[in-house]
């Protein structure tokens, strides 16, 4: 389905930015006028209309980088790189800086993008390191051994027989390559039999880069926060000797571990492979069962039983409204047109969830096959996969395992020798959170602005190209091949009543053990916060827990206990979403977060409702008055009624649901906004505005940390003297704060 959007990627991709010249192209090319083809690239974040630097660096601006401090991130790069922080391009035409609403790695935050590699956990020092090593033509390749060659007489013939490094998203930008490259590079010089293997991401964000070795006898040690140095003594101790690594064991096939809370509450069904194989190998797939419900379904079941089977099971959209999955399904196989579609809804716009992410780049052909099966429920003949465009490593591994299918017989024409025809393409998405809207997103399939439609008529009779159209999203179709392999009843087994199975959870921001978890329905969030996730990293006490993103909510310590189930989220303010969790302690600004939530929906509003265009600015508009000290009385009120008129009054769920972030941190943390509005005063010291920074002259020890982690160059004194912050220079962005090893640094 060539379009204006598609061939703009394609020349964007190219030559880096999209020009006069181009659009007049375009428009020739395609009969489509020059003014929409403008619309569309000024609508979509991912185009640009100027020219680009040789790297493109983008600075996530997801919730759980925002929390950790990602406005520093900015600051610091358009420092390094003298631009402005918000976004420009080096006279060298060296950088491209650029920000972005989620880059899916959470857990690492904050973090950054430069053209496909992503580095977490930064700091103002590993900011000019990376920058650096750029300037210098590009990461630099070191001897993965040095002088370790005297490990040799230790390395021998021993029980390991496969290792296996994770290489998702999060792995790789903690350093996983090199480590696969250690193992990898120490097989071939030692002459080891063992294989080294790659495979996707286990859910254990917080201790990655992760590592398995796998023996002749099936048992598996799995070990975590293996850098290079680590990779090394496992080669001489485990491999060499065949000691255990104790500090960085994670566990022994099941038996408990330092991390056993982590897994014990879990229930893995959409997981249940990742981390486990290798995503980018069908037969690893099919090793593990994979594809066998699509030939149950092929050789056994019309597509009403498979419906039926769907609808038996309880299963709920995962994209956020929890709509019956089954139902959605008969809707479209009732609809009478030509051609019918189906679409996978991975744009996973909500900043802080990566759920998605994860399950493409671990697992892709699981959610193929849930889109084979729901493609031959429906009666559609061709599917598409709507993904981000930030997820590159998602995309590759998608379209390795398309093709894969293809050569297999999985997809294409008289699949697996029936009379069913389907196949599937990639469309990536070009960054706009509304097209996760499902009308939007078909809009933007279609080649034009993703603006939402007013419904009825539903996609289902109505969707792509006017024909009948089915929408779900990776989690949801994830699901379909187990519950067809297992029996529905199985499946709602798990859950409550009115919310059946399981559900993924991305938990990120001031937790301790962040990552990717799989919990029955039913659970309570401080089971999912503080025994799986084990509590804050920071130590204190848990603040709130945002749920749902920009659609969601605050929930507030004191409601720790509810349970996660669709109706009973709602009942607090908050929703399910798509799965995003981000745990904030006492350090977190309840209004600033506020802030954050409205300025993203605002931002990302398509502006066809007055209501939403108009209503989230007014609201913002407050909202940055006072975390900025300049609040007044009635604000509260004007929040509250602004907020409730535009969940009545705007078409789609974006406008419905944008206020629920202001409305429940009102609902839950009032005598927060009143101490900004009548005291002059942010009790987090979040608000820049409202604090400052000074030294202790009597504690500082000279080290020099607080200078040098300093973006904006406002601290003077020499090591081993006493510092001195200048206040007029100070843009209160707390990088001294942070870093001060004895507390020297004071907030006011």
């Amino acid at each position: 389905m060539a379009s204006g959007i598609s061939i703009l990627q394609d020349i964007q991709k190219e030559f880096r930015y999209i020009s006069k010249e181009a659009i007049e192209y375009v428009s020739k090319k395609t009969g489509i006028p020059q003014a929409q083809l403008y619309g569309i690239a000024t609508f979509y974040k991912q185009f640009r209309l100027s020219p680009a630097g040789e790297h493109i660096i983008k600075v996530c601006h997801g919730t759980a980088c925002h929390v950790a401090g990602a406005e520093n991130i900015s600051e610091v790069l358009g420092a390094l790189l003298e631009v402005p922080p918000e976004g420009g391009t080096t006279s060298d035409l060296m950088f491209t800086l650029e920000t972005v609403a989620c880059l899916g790695c959470c857990s690492l935050a904050p973090v950054i993008m430069i053209d496909d590699e992503v580095y977490g956990k930064l700091t103002r020092s590993k900011l000019e390191k990376i920058i650096a090593s750029y300037r210098d033509g590009g990461k630099k390749v070191v001897d993965v051994f040095g002088n370790f060659d005297f490990i040799k007489e230790d390395l021998g013939p021993k029980e390991i027989e496969r290792v296996i490094v994770g290489l998702g998203s999060c792995g790789i930008a903690s350093g996983a390559r090199a480590v696969f490259d250690i193992f990898h590079a120490a097989r071939d010089r030692f002459g080891l039999s063992y294989s080294t293997e790659g495979t996707g991401c286990l859910g254990m964000c917080h201790r990655e880069p992760l590592v398995d070795f796998i023996c002749k006898d099936g048992t598996r040690y799995s070990y975590g926060d293996i850098d290079q140095a680590a990779a090394k003594v496992l080669l001489k101790e485990h491999l060499g000797r065949g000691k255990l690594l104790s500090k960085n064991l994670i566990r022994i096939d099941v038996e408990a571990s330092p991390e056993r809370e982590f897994f014990e509450k879990q229930k893995r069904i959409v997981l249940r492979n990742c981390g486990k194989i290798d995503p980018e190998s069908l037969e690893d797939y099919e090793g593990v069962g994979g594809y066998e419900a699509l030939k149950k379904v092929l050789s056994s079941m019309a597509p009403d039983e498979v419906i039926e089977e769907i609808k038996k099971s309880g299963l709920r959209g995962r994209g956020g409204a929890g709509f019956s999955t089954g139902l959605k399904w008969s809707f479209a196989r009732k609809a009478i047109g030509d051609e019918k579609y189906l679409v996978c809804n991975a744009d996973e716009g909500d900043p802080g969830a990566f759920m998605d992410r994860s399950i493409l780049e671990s697992d892709p052909h699981c959610v193929l096959e849930g889109m084979i099966i729901a493609a031959y429920a429906i009666g559609a003949g061709k599917g598409y996969i709507y993904c981000r465009a930030e997820y590159p490593l998602a995309l590759k591994r998608l379209g390795i395992a398309i093709e894969q299918a293809r050569s297999r017989g999985y997809l294409g024409e008289k699949i697996l020798g029936s009379g069913f025809d389907f196949d599937v393409s990639i469309k990536e998405g070009a960054g706009a959170f509304v097209c996760g809207e499902e009308t939007a997103l078909i809009a933007s399939l279609e080649g034009r602005r993703g603006m939402p439609k007013i419904k009825p008529p539903f996609p289902a009779s109505s969707g792509l190209c006017g024909m009948p159209t089915n929408i779900n999203n990776v989690e949801t179709f994830a699901n379909v091949p187990w519950i067809i392999t297992n029996d529905a009843d199985k499946f709602a087994e798990f859950g409550t009543r009115e919310s059946k199975g399981t559900k993924v959870f991305a938990l990120a921001g001031d937790i301790k053990r962040g990552g990717l978890v799989e919990v029955p329905m039913g659970i309570t969030l401080h089971d999912v916060v503080s025994k799986i996730g084990g509590g804050t990293v920071s130590g204190l006490p848990i603040k709130a827990v945002q749920l749902g993103g920009p659609s969601g909510g605050c929930i507030p310590e004191n409601l720790m206990n509810t349970k996660v189930d669709y109706e009973e989220l709602v009942a607090t303010g908050a929703i399910m979403g798509s799965g995003g969790m981000v745990v904030m302690d006492e350090r977190s600004c309840m209004v600033d977060i506020a802030k954050f939530f409205l300025g993203f929906t605002q931002s990302e509003s398509c502006g066809k409702c007055t209501f939403c265009r108009i209503g989230t600015r007014r609201m913002l508009e407050i909202l940055m008055r006072i975390t900025e000290g300049e609040g007044v009385d009635g604000d509260l009120e004007l929040l509250e009624e602004l907020g409730e008129r535009i969940k009545e009054s705007s078409l789609c769920g974006l406008g419905q649901t944008a206020p629920n972030p202001v409305l429940t941190t009102i609902k839950y943390f009032r005598a927060e906004y009143e101490a900004h509005i009548k005291e002059g005063r942010c009790p987090a010291g979040k608000c820049r505005a409202l604090i400052s920074y000074h030294i202790d002259l009597e504690k500082c020890i000279g080290c020099g940390l607080c200078k040098k982690e300093c973006p904006a160059n406002c601290i003077e004194g020499e090591l081993k003297g006493p510092h001195v912050i200048e206040d007029e220079k100070c843009t209160r962005c707390g990088a001294c704060y942070s870093v001060c090893p004895v507390h020297a640094v004071t907030k006011k």
